[in-house]
């Protein structure tokens, strides 16, 4: 193969000889590979029956080949593809009378629906400025940002998997003088590096700040609960459809607070009181969800063997006056 480039026809010859040791019952195999998109390369698929039902017992074998001529197509620099299809079929003659594998068939596309979104998609902007507006709409914004991350990876992604990482801060129009609500901003910003139509992890977190007085007493009730409130949403990026489970059951026990919250241990997410939403994102709209910190013997009767602690965080939240939007 020396000074001979990888086509097609070499990937259907390496893949033959990999993928014929069928397992017993296989009479079709498809594969669906990705090229490197954002650091990930995606392979699904394999080996099925007549049914249609999958069969092989270890498909990593049969990944690894098509991985690795998928590879040494995309380094040999011919037409440009993103994606490969792979198809194989069985021989109409047993194998162990010919000794022969199955035919396979490989074929490349470019595909445009999985390009990643890069680092100055105006997506990014897009979010912000909607989130912007919904705040703007209910009170007045702070300049700047209470806590920002301003390091990204090659791809736009911080901790939130997108570019945006920060907390901002509002004087709400229903609240008392000193009353003041922070909110992330970043975890609906579309995912960085990769190009599903979602708005991150589809929802945005509010935090009515804690009570305190004086000026100097705010400033550092603002930086703990700031402090928190990153933490927090580091935790709702790295769940699982956050938004979904406190839709569910209204309102869960979501983390433990640190000695310097006290009186407050633990920290209830539920949604917005008045049920808002932030419109206007790149791909629709996301909830505000409300995190609520309580004290331990708000939750006192909190069922450890119940999932998310919902009934106790319920019943907490049944006993604040939640009136005052955030």
């Amino acid at each position: 193969m020396d000074g001979t480039a990888y086509v097609i026809a070499d990937a259907e010859r390496d893949l033959r000889a990999s993928l014929g040791r069928a397992p017993a019952g296989a009479v079709a195999g498809a594969w669906s590979a990705t090229t490197m998109q954002a650091g990930h390369a995606q392979i699904s698929g394999g080996y099925t029956d007549a049914g249609g039902h999958y069969v092989d017992e270890e498909p990593r074998r049969a990944f690894d080949a098509v991985g690795a001529a998928v590879d040494r197509l995309a380094a040999a620099g011919g037409p440009a593809f993103n994606r490969v299809e792979v198809r194989w079929t069985a021989d109409r003659f047993p194998l162990s009378l010919l000794g022969r594998p199955g035919r396979v068939r490989v074929e490349t596309a470019f595909d445009p629906a999985i390009v990643p979104r890069g680092p100055d998609d105006p997506a990014y902007e897009a979010a912000a400025a909607a989130r912007r507006r919904f705040w703007e709409g209910r009170g007045t914004l702070l300049p700047g940002y209470t806590a920002q991350t301003l390091q990204a990876n090659v791809y736009g992604q911080t901790l939130w998997f997108g570019p945006h990482r920060r907390i901002l801060m509002l004087r709400p129009r229903s609240a008392a003088a000193d009353g003041v609500v922070l909110a992330t901003d970043g975890l609906s910003t579309p995912w960085a590096g990769i190009p599903d139509r979602e708005n991150g992890v589809d929802c945005e977190v509010a935090l009515r700040l804690p009570e305190g007085h004086g000026e100097e007493a705010e400033a550092e009730r603002v930086r703990l609960w700031t402090n928190i409130l990153i933490s927090l949403g580091d935790r709702v990026a790295d769940g699982h459809r956050v938004a979904d489970t406190v839709a569910r059951h209204g309102a869960i026990l979501f983390s433990r607070l640190p000695a310097e919250c006290a009186p407050f241990a633990q920290m209830i997410l539920t949604g917005a009181a008045d049920g808002a939403v932030i419109d206007g994102l790149p791909f629709g709209s996301v909830p505000l969800l409300e995190a609520v910190p309580v004290s331990a013997d708000e939750v006192a009767d909190d069922d450890p063997d119940e999932a998310w602690g919902a009934t106790a965080a319920c019943a907490a939240l049944a006993r604040r006056d939640r009136s005052r939007r955030l």
